[in-house]
């Protein structure tokens, strides 16, 4: 594609966020960039989900994964619609009761310091790494089909990216989001659906029966694995996917944050539901384009790339027509910010409100300049971990994220499941090494696993084991 073609476009499209940003950013306060003053509309924060939880991985990652999985990522989608149930009925009317700003601060209410500093640190370093890995994605495809053409080296494209994240969202924070959000999910989709509509049109489909049988009987829209040793086996991934929706959605800052700029928890859990029912069908979407992909790239004898990441970027800024490589431009840089940038707010957030306690240890009017500091830290550290991936990072993306995710999330679950469905105490100062110690333990029972469980292989589940070695550490340790 043309690099000025390419840059104007992306220009266009930051002109709309800042001019989003702009209009959502007037007359606001420290409780507007938190809270979004509880007012956002729910099929906003419903719509805008969508883009945050799909991210550039998605995008990118899901659909050249095909060709190494299969639809075998479909039963972890399955899955997170028994996770998102658990989340609208148990966790939200929690979070609504009892009026909470920062998820983690029921922690403390519940066990005490070192529990609710210990949920806020390993959320802070999951959404860093996980957000970080998302944001690595995108700007990687960014470099090859714009950056590089234009002699820019990757650490100052990536520079470029999250500076430009951090000047839209640093005033009107969350309420920002929510709207930039929207739009971003919308470009996400427009591309995917151009995408399948050009395929189709290149491999001569009549009518959606072509579409719907090219996909359905291609050996690689298998749904379901039985094979218990597998990791991908199917209550492997369902069970998983559950497990992982509660743990990145619902004990997530970033995701609940938007939850909580609803109006009440009725709204809050009808956003829930339609936003449930609007993933699980893009989702198979992503999956779909992903049969159509390797379609495409057979039929017109396309070498496939060494990394099933490169498959999509590769097709359409070098095969797709010049208005299908536009809108996969817009597809692309909107699945990079729509994760990014709630990321950005919601670590902005939980700093200020779990470690500096801004609203009870600074004046009012220090709170704006102390915010927009550790905003712009984080901006920051986000910048060093993407060029950190840059160099360690050699898989599959979507396998990358969950895998941090497993070992860094499995804490919060233990301590949530221990605090939610348990009345015991526990020895508050333990919760630190209970923390560490779960995740480590996990790692060595996955690396072996298959020599101690007669070939079982562990997948996404580590997570579960994760969360069960910290709720039976807490257990060990609970109070008399």
């Amino acid at each position: 594609m043309n690099p000025q073609v390419v840059l104007a476009v992306i220009g266009a499209y930051f002109f709309l966020l800042f001019l989003i940003s702009w209009f959502t950013s007037r007359n606001v306060s420290s409780d507007t960039f938190f809270t979004g003053d509880r007012q956002s509309p729910w099929f906003l924060v419903a719509f805008g989900m969508i883009g945050a939880s799909l991210s550039g991985v998605t995008f990118i990652s899901v659909p050249g994964e095909v060709g190494n999985t299969n639809f075998y990522y479909f039963q972890v989608v399955l899955g997170y619609t028994l996770g998102y149930f658990t989340i609208a009925k148990v966790l939200l009317p929690l979070y609504y009761r009892l009026n909470l700003v920062s998820i983690y601060s029921y922690l403390e209410d519940r066990f005490g310091f070192w529990s609710y500093k210990t949920g806020a640190f390993f959320f802070i370093l999951s959404r860093t790494l996980g957000s970080s890995l998302r944001v690595f994605l995108v700007a990687s495809v960014l470099q090859i089909i714009l950056f590089d053409a234009l002699g820019i080296p990757f650490w100052v494209s990536v520079l470029i990216t999250v500076g430009l994240i951090w000047i839209y969202t640093h005033r009107g924070g969350i309420k920002t989001v929510v709207w930039t959000d929207t739009l971003q999910t919308f470009f996400m989709l427009l591309a995917v659906v151009v995408s399948i509509l050009l395929i189709g049109s290149e491999l001569s489909f009549d009518g959606v029966k072509d579409y719907f049988s090219s996909v359905s009987d291609d050996p690689r829209s298998k749904i379901f694995d039985w094979d218990w040793k597998s990791g991908t086996n199917f209550f492997k991934q369902f069970i998983s996917g559950a497990f992982i929706t509660i743990v990145m959605t619902g004990l997530d800052q970033d995701m609940m944050q938007k939850n909580l700029t609803c109006k009440n928890i009725g709204e809050a859990q009808k956003n829930m539901f339609w936003f449930t029912t609007i993933l699980v069908i893009v989702n198979l979407l992503f999956l779909a384009l992903g049969v159509m992909l390797y379609l495409f790239a057979e039929a017109k004898g396309i070498q496939l790339p060494e990394k099933s990441d490169e498959l999509f970027p590769l097709l359409a800024t070098e095969y797709f027509t010049p208005f299908a490589g536009i809108i996969f431009v817009l597809g692309i840089t909107a699945a990079a910010y729509s994760s990014a940038d709630s990321t950005l707010t919601a670590l902005t957030t939980s700093f200020c409100i779990d470690f500096l306690e801004l609203e009870k240890k600074y004046p009012k009017e220090q709170q704006v300049k102390v915010r927009k500091q550790v905003h712009i830290a984080f901006t920051l550290v986000m910048f060093l971990v993407i060029l950190l991936f840059r160099w360690i990072n050699d898989q599959s993306v979507i396998n990358s994220v969950f895998i941090i995710a497993g070992y860094t999330y499995g804490p919060l679950l233990g301590l949530y499941a221990f605090g939610l469905f348990t009345k015991w105490q526990v020895q508050d100062k333990v919760i630190p090494y209970l923390a560490v110690a779960a995740p480590l333990l996990a790692f060595l029972i996955s690396e072996n696993s298959e020599t101690l469980f007669w070939g079982y292989k562990f997948g996404f589940e580590v997570l579960i084991l994760n969360g069960l070695l910290m709720f039976v550490g807490m257990m060990i340790f609970r109070k008399k």
